[in-house]
């Protein structure tokens, strides 16, 4: 009886060497995936990163061009109203000077009417 005890234990010490074996294989296994999952992980936040990166970096230079173009637009703005007012003046110069040469017409014609 202990030879049937002494080989009953071999055999459960063998089947629990082999369940070890196979547990520390799955272990492996499982960390070996783990680890790919973290590469792959980190492999798409880097690319995630690398694309906002980008994104940032396109409307940083596309908000650089509006304020350019609304830098020039402004100054355009501004030439125009100079302009105007020139025009404005000119215009209240000539009115003036039409005036003035209505008045001398019309005395002239009175005087030589008279």
């Amino acid at each position: 009886q202990l030879h049937l005890a002494v080989s009953e234990k071999n055999e459960l010490t063998k089947s629990l060497e082999m369940v070890q074996k196979e547990l520390q294989e799955k272990e492996s296994e499982i960390k070996k995936e783990t680890a790919e999952y973290k590469d792959r992980l980190l492999q798409a936040e880097k690319e995630h990163q690398d694309a906002l990166t980008e994104a940032n970096r396109k409307n940083v230079v596309e908000i650089e061009a509006c304020q350019d173009k609304m830098n020039s637009l402004e100054q355009f703005i501004s030439s125009q109203k100079l302009e105007i007012e020139h025009l404005k003046s000119n215009k209240e110069q000539l009115s003036n000077s039409l005036k003035e040469a209505s008045q001398t017409l019309g005395e002239l014609l009175k005087t030589k009417v008279r």
